[in-house]
């Protein structure tokens, strides 16, 4: 069977060094793999509890049109995910077109003039600069009197309690905490650390609201930030829960109120959950998030496969090849733009959709530089499969992630080494030469 393999691998424009370097990798990973299989059957039994708990029937797989007043398929799976995430309620829809608009909601939907945003854990993601204003942009929160503040975390990335204590006054209304890393180099944070930053925050003032940014994190540990006291826990459908099979979404869940007032912002005031008709794709959605726990294990698996692969090599990469995984990012610090340029020229040649693309830097809307994507994907954007970004500019650092097998996500990584062999960045011995 290893000669069969060699021989595809071959096929496919892989040299027999890249190859045997990646099986080695592989071969010392089974340990770290069986970790990740166990916390990946512990969800896929969750959700499943979920499903059997709410009663789901193929009755909710019919579709609704128009008002969707009878949308019986929607509101039963608004009624799993609160289930599966431990929250009072939740928000699923279509009709939210991506994490930074589920975002939106949330914040627009629960903040007031004259309240104010607080993040505790630095500058969020770029996207979300411009629905709060710190770029100015029209509807942000700032241009409807909400102002904004941030502390930036310690040098070893932990949160400056002091400064967040300092930070918080009779205007603090909502704090967001984002999980992932965006485009930085921080850690990303494990769901006890931040429930600690909760437990902080609410002995200081208890009725603020705290928000989770939960993209990229979901069933990636067997537990959600809805479950160490977040109010609202907020993400996308094309990333993890969306199972690979989500053509588009997002989700809100958390307390009742929260959720509710969310709804009013998504629709409009009087409305809020009793319209929005999910136009068919009710069985996408629920099957998608069926799926979801064993596509994100598999993502997570990529991810330090990654790690291990690049770390040997000499560059930086974060998280390390040994520190524990709170999300599918893996971030490759390589400090060179030629270099990042063919990493994601790499990802999107293992694409099973336009493979034949060669990606290139362009000034994306929401970024403050060009960005560069590689995600060659049944769903466009989809980040829960295989794909890779980075913003040109320094440190010239690629964000990977996906892959909703992790074969492909194997392969995806495997094929941006060997466009950096090829374009001489590192050698055929595996090291780097800039």
């Amino acid at each position: 069977m290893e000669d069969k393999l060699y021989e595809i691998y071959k096929e496919m424009g892989f040299s027999k060094n890249v190859c045997d370097f990646a099986f080695d990798i592989e071969k010392g990973l089974k340990e770290r793999f069986d970790e990740i299989d166990k916390i990946a059957e512990y969800n896929q039994m969750k959700v499943l509890k979920a499903m059997q708990d709410n009663k789901l029937s193929d009755a909710h797989f019919g579709v609704a049109t128009g008002y969707g007043y009878t949308d019986i398929g929607r509101d039963k799976l608004e009624d799993i995910y609160a289930s599966v995430f431990k929250a009072e309620a939740a928000l699923v829809r279509p009709q939210i077109t991506c994490g930074t608009h589920a975002l939106s909601i949330a914040l627009a939907g629960n903040l007031r003039p004259g309240d104010e945003l607080l993040s505790p854990v630095g500058k969020p993601y770029d996207t979300l600069e411009s629905v709060i204003g710190i770029r100015n942009e029209k509807g942000s929160l700032a241009e409807y009197g909400v102002t904004y503040r941030q502390v930036d975390l310690l040098e070893d990335d932990g949160f400056d309690y002091e400064g967040i204590k300092n930070a918080i006054n009779s205007k603090t209304k909502l704090v967001t905490i984002q999980r992932s890393k965006g485009y930085a180099t921080r850690k990303t944070f494990s769901v006890s650390e931040i429930g600690e930053l909760i437990a902080f925050v609410k002995n200081i003032k208890p009725d603020v609201i705290c928000m989770v940014d939960n993209c990229y994190g979901e069933f990636v540990e067997i537990i959600e930030p809805t479950e160490v006291g977040a109010d609202m826990c907020v993400g996308s459908l094309i990333k993890n829960p969306g199972g690979g099979l989500a053509p588009i979404g997002g989700y809100i869940v958390g307390t009742k109120e929260c959720v509710e007032n969310a709804a009013f912002r998504l629709t409009c005031p009087g409305l809020g959950k009793e319209v929005g008709a999910s136009l068919g794709i009710n069985q996408t959605l629920i099957q998608g998030l069926f799926l979801s726990p064993t596509v994100t294990a598999g993502a997570v698996k990529g991810a330090i496969f990654a790690a291990n692969m690049y770390e040997r090599i000499g560059f930086k990469v974060v998280p390390n090849s040994k520190e524990s995984r709170h999300d599918i990012i893996q971030s490759i610090v390589f400090e060179n733009e030629k270099a990042v340029i063919e990493f994601c020229k790499g990802i999107q040649a293992a694409a099973p959709v336009d493979s034949f693309v060669v990606p290139e830097p362009w000034d994306m809307p929401g970024y403050d530089s060009d960005v560069i994507m590689a995600a060659g994907a049944f769903i466009q954007g989809s980040s829960i499969e295989l794909s890779a970004d980075a913003p040109i500019k320094p440190p010239y650092a690629v964000y990977f992630q996906g892959g909703i097998t992790w074969y492909h996500a194997k392969i995806g990584i495997m094929k941006s080494l060997q466009y950096l062999v090829n374009a001489q960045i590192i050698d055929e011995n595996l090291e780097k030469t800039i």
